[in-house]
């Protein structure tokens, strides 16, 4: 990722433009405050086929990366951005304003509500009944008391509330439509709430776990299921960020962090 100054939203507070996909798409964050993209974005990113011609809706998009992420590597896909922060749906507006994605912004759009409403809210909101086609999400992953942090729009990032994966993912089930499918980035000791959260609404599920290197446990998994499918969950080959101890990153890597491969080889 690189900076560069460019024409911006007015009022924008401090940030940083930064390049993704070795500048194929620029995302304009916050310099401090709030939650900075980075790979975890891109592998969300990567989980929906290369193929996907469909609407997407990136739940808690922040400044927008997975959502761009996936525009830039599916030329057919359309996407909504949903960011329950106003400053940070600020930020995902003045990304899609910046003239380097000029030929991504016609196929986005930015909409700021809470993705945990339901019923006739979530309606309300602009979140209607069987829209999508596929919904990805990177939820907070902190608990209350793990690693809180004082900046208030950081831990609205970060910070996980009770029942979370059971409200989003419920949200997501009345969103996409009928076999709509659903990605979801995650901390591996989270995989039991959001398998329980998936139960009765998603199947068919496919988990691949993330690995910093060969010989460490996993940091991340990511899970892949579909909307009213009956299938079992499968365990796919991990991604390992890289080859081993004290080298660069392991070429797949490279690939997915750029938008080059898909994370589950579709």
């Amino acid at each position: 990722m690189s900076a560069s100054r460019a024409a911006l939203v007015p009022d924008t507070p401090a940030h940083t433009v930064d390049a993704f996909h070795r500048g194929r798409f620029w995302l304009v964050q916050p310099k401090h405050g709030g939650h900075r993209a980075g790979m975890d974005a891109m592998m969300l990113a990567a989980s929906v086929p290369s193929s996907f011609a469909g609407r997407l809706a990136d739940f808690g998009a922040g400044a927008g990366a997975a959502g761009l992420a996936v525009l830039s590597r599916c030329p057919g896909a359309r996407a909504m951005l949903v960011e329950r922060s106003p400053e940070m749906a600020g930020f995902a507006a003045t990304t899609l304003a910046h003239p380097g994605n000029a030929h991504l912004s016609d196929r986005a759009s930015v909409l700021t509500a809470d993705v945990t409403l339901s019923g006739r809210a979530r309606t309300a909101a602009g979140l209607g009944d069987n829209e999508f086609d596929f919904v990805i999400m990177n939820p907070p992953f902190n608990a209350a008391e793990d690693r809180a942090t004082p900046d208030p729009l950081r831990k609205e990032a970060h910070v996980m509330e009770d029942g979370l994966f059971e409200s989003w993912i419920r949200s997501a089930a009345a969103v996409v439509k009928p076999r709509g499918r659903l990605a979801v980035i995650a901390r591996p000791e989270q995989l039991g709430a959001l398998l329980e959260a998936m139960a009765g609404r998603f199947g068919d599920a496919e988990m691949l776990a993330v690995h910093p290197r060969p010989e460490a446990a996993a940091i991340r998994i990511v899970v892949r299921a579909t909307l009213g499918a009956r299938g079992k969950l499968s365990i796919r080959p991990p991604l390992m960020l890289h080859a081993a101890s004290g080298d660069g990153p392991a070429e797949r890597t490279e690939m997915i962090n750029n938008g080059l491969a898909s994370l589950f080889g579709d």
